[in-house]
């Protein structure tokens, strides 16, 4: 279920933070941190899933969720990871590229597979036509919000740069103010938007639900967490699959199994008063639409799809 993601804290600054969280062990209550911003729409529907009701204040940053035993606050994922790592928080949401960032030693609990981006470098087209495709030489600027993933990257690819620090809207700073941004993306319209071209992808990222190591060395919260983990990982199980149902004779059955993908193996139970069989599977969404004439050509009938809400293996 889970693991370890270490960073050198030295080289972000968090050191000064470490022990300032309260003791784990003084309270099982969890201490859970939801995020702020362009993940808490899809957190929350993920939450909602499971059957966890959350209700928020719109003017207020604790949310109340239906899970007795947890106490929640909205935070930037940023501050999330950060607050993962000295120990205030126990479990929270945070986007992969963030943990890198900062840095941090974390246990990851669950990849959700939402927001994924991938962080990459990019410099204008026209500086690039100079270099033949690359980076001309001499010295650079490079903008990033991304710190100590930008400067790994100019030492590992032995560049002159200069490191800019932004703080949002990376992409404009090309090419008055930096040759070249180190920034994420989701699909690169906003890069090809301000005539920049990727010239490297430094990671991939997603948003993943992360825990405290204290908080996993803790027995009675480490349990409740897994609880927790299985109630999320159902609804994303559930997101990838559809209950399919046909109809067989008993001549065709063989055939319709062998095509018929399944999680272990499927449902087979006898209709009633005729020689033929019902059976139910839970298969991946995509094969649908070859699965379906698949199924039919081999003598299934009556096929019926359903969606579940959650699976739970």
């Amino acid at each position: 279920m889970e693991a370890i993601v270490a960073g050198s804290l030295a080289e972000t600054g968090l050191r000064g933070l470490e022990g300032r969280g309260t003791p784990v062990g003084m309270t099982d209550t969890i201490r859970f941190a939801m995020p702020k911003g362009r993940m808490q729409d899809g957190v929350a529907a993920l939450m909602r899933g499971a059957g966890i009701r959350m209700s928020v204040d719109p003017r207020g940053y604790r949310p109340k969720l239906s899970l007795a035993g947890y106490e929640t606050k909205i935070l930037k994922p940023q501050n999330i990871v950060e607050m993962l790592h000295v120990g205030s928080r126990d479990v929270g949401f945070a986007g992969a590229d963030w943990v890198a960032e900062k840095g941090a030693e974390l246990v990851e609990l669950l990849d959700t597979k939402l927001n994924p981006v991938q962080v990459v470098a990019a410099a204008p087209k026209a500086l690039l036509a100079r270099g033949g495709g690359k980076l001309p030489g001499g010295h650079l600027l490079i903008a990033s919000e991304y710190a100590t993933l930008t400067q790994r990257w100019i030492d590992s690819e032995g560049l002159d740069a200069t490191l800019v620090r932004t703080y949002g809207a990376t992409e404009v700073f090309p090419p008055e103010d930096a040759d070249c941004i180190v920034d994420n993306t989701a699909t690169g319209s906003t890069l090809r938007a301000n005539q920049l071209d990727i010239i490297a992808t430094l990671m991939t990222s997603s948003t993943r639900l992360y825990a405290s190591r204290p908080a996993m060395a803790n027995p009675a919260k480490r349990a409740r967490l897994e609880h927790l983990v299985m109630l999320l990982s159902s609804v994303l199980e559930a997101r990838d699959r559809a209950i399919i149902e046909v109809n067989v004779g008993a001549s065709a059955l063989d055939q319709v199994i062998a095509i018929l993908p399944c999680m272990k193996q499927p449902t087979i139970a006898s209709l009633h008063g005729e020689d033929g069989y019902a059976l139910k599977s839970a298969v991946p969404v995509s094969a649908l639409p070859t699965l379906i004439p698949e199924l039919k050509a081999h003598g299934a009938t009556d096929i019926i799809v359903t969606r579940p809400s959650q699976i739970v293996p």
